[in-house]
This record gives C-alpha cells, sequence and structure tokens, in this order.
C-alpha cells in the first residue's frame, strides 16, 4: 500500500510522494500507471521527496552541495526528466507541509541546487541561470532547467497548441531529445498569456514553470523591467529575472502551490 499526496501549481498537477525511507519502487511502468488519469491516481508527473544524499551521482555535476531535501522528477510517461518549474514549487509545499523546513530551504534537483521561500501558500523558487538564449527562425530556444521553444502568436486562446506544438516538438531538429513548445501573446506591457505543449506529457499542460519562465525571458530581454506577471490556463505566476549581459541570473518563479488531497493506493 502506497501512500501519496497529491499537488497542484497554477493547474500543474503531481503526485507526490515522501521517499526519505527509499522504498518506493522506481520503475517505469509503475510511475506511468500512477500517473494514468483514467486507471491512476492522474497527474502531469509523479516527484519523489528524499534526503539530500552525499552521493549525488544521478544528479547534474552542480548540485554537489548539501540541502534540506532532494527533488526526483518524472514525466507522465514514467521516464525521469529534466527540471521542472511548478513540480519544484509544489515539492517546496509539500516538504513544508512535512515539516522539513520552516520558511526558506534549499534542494538539489537534476539541474543543480535551488533556494525557495514559502508565505501564504505562495512559493518563490530560484531557477538556474539561463546562457546562450539562441533563434529559430522567429522563436527563441533556451533552457531554463528543461529545453524550452518560445514564439509569440496572436490570438492565442484559439491557437491550435496540440497541433502545432506536436509538429514542433516531432520535427527533424527537436524529434530526438525532444522540447517543451511555449506559445505567447502580450497582454500589455506588464503581463504575458502562455500556452505550452510540454514533452514527456506529450500534450497541453495547464501551465508550466520552466516554460513561463522562458517566455518570460524572451520578453525581458527587450524591456527595462525586471520582472512580468503571466497568465496561464490554471492561473496567474510572476518571474523576476536581472540581466546579466546577454543573460539572466536571480531568477525567480512565484506562484501559488498547493495539496490538493492525499490518499493511499495498491501497487
Amino acid at each position: 500500500m502506497l501512500e501519496f499526496y497529491k499537488y497542484e501549481g497554477t493547474g500543474n498537477d503531481f503526485v507526490m510522494i515522501d521517499n526519505r525511507d527509499l522504498n518506493f519502487r522506481k520503475d517505469t511502468e509503475l510511475i506511468k500507471n500512477l500517473c494514468d488519469r483514467r486507471f491512476g491516481i492522474g497527474g502531469d508527473g509523479l516527484i519523489l521527496l528524499e534526503n539530500d544524499s552525499e552521493d549525488p551521482s544521478h544528479l547534474h555535476k552542480e548540485s554537489c552541495q548539501s540541502a534540506d531535501f532532494r527533488m526526483v522528477y518524472y514525466n507522465s510517461d514514467g521516464n525521469e526528466s529534466t527540471m521542472c518549474g511548478n513540480g519544484g514549487r509544489c515539492i517546496v509545499a509539500f516538504a513544508h507541509f512535512l515539516d522539513v523546513f520552516e520558511e526558506k530551504c534549499t534542494f538539489n534537483a537534476i539541474d543543480g541546487l535551488h533556494e525557495a521561500e514559502v508565505s501564504n501558500g505562495i512559493v518563490k523558487l530560484k531557477m538556474i541561470d539561463v546562457k546562450n538564449i539562441t533563434k529559430d527562425g522567429d522563436a527563441s530556444v533556451m533552457n531554463t532547467g528543461s529545453p524550452h521553444y518560445v514564439k509569440y502568436v496572436e490570438d492565442l486562446e484559439d491557437f491550435e497548441v496540440y497541433q502545432r506544438g506536436s509538429e514542433i516538438r516531432n520535427s527533424e531538429t527537436y524529434r530526438r531529445e525532444g522540447i517543451n513548445v511555449n506559445f505567447v501573446e502580450k497582454i500589455n506591457d506588464e503581463e504575458l498569456f502562455v500556452r505550452t505543449y510540454e514533452r514527456g506529457v506529450e500534450d497541453e499542460t495547464y501551465s508550466c514553470g520552466t516554460g513561463v519562465t522562458a517566455a518570460a525571458l524572451t520578453y525581458l530581454q527587450n524591456q527595462d523591467s525586471d520582472s512580468v506577471n503571466i497568465k496561464v490556463l490554471g492561473g496567474n505566476l510572476k518571474v523576476y529575472a536581472e540581466k546579466d549581459g546577454e543573460n539572466f541570473k536571480n531568477i525567480w518563479l512565484e506562484g501559488p502551490a498547493k495539496q490538493v488531497f492525499k490518499g493511499k493506493i495498491n501497487i
């Protein structure tokens, strides 16, 4: 019998498991089934909260600094994946619920060490510095912890996100490694509307934290501001970033993260 928790951050939902005892079986098919919305619990991904280890062999080389806990993230296809921003905010809320920390914490993920803080249900998560923003036609490509393609469009409310996102993600350029595809519409000088097709989920999600971060950085490249509000299908987020020449540092993703329910399931 497996005890689990369900968390969501602006509609990006995750099966959350306290794996500090390392009893969870990290099996691809099991994780895929748990994330299945008809035959399992359902979620865009599954996240394990583990004690931070002195042996970071499966983590990024920059993840060697000791932290309060470790995040291990799996997409709904059952495969361990790159950083998930909303998942990061949700695991911080989960760790706070478990009394792992009081207000501020650090945790290791596949892309390195992250800082975070919690206040009144709002989680502010520090993302990795972003360098090497490139162009693919009129779109921008970068890594914000996961690889992202960012394209500005008009009338995003009625845009065919699944069809166009799938085409780009499975194009010859990106088919092998995969890429997350973000479509962006400027609402006004202080707010963007973002919709994302996520690899691994292979569908549009209600929100993507690393995706809205990528969208925000493409916008802030040409602005004097150091922050922008983001509207997603599942709610609202805010991204803060400091320019460093052509790059960005001190990037923070802020928004709500909450526990929806807990339960037990036979596995």
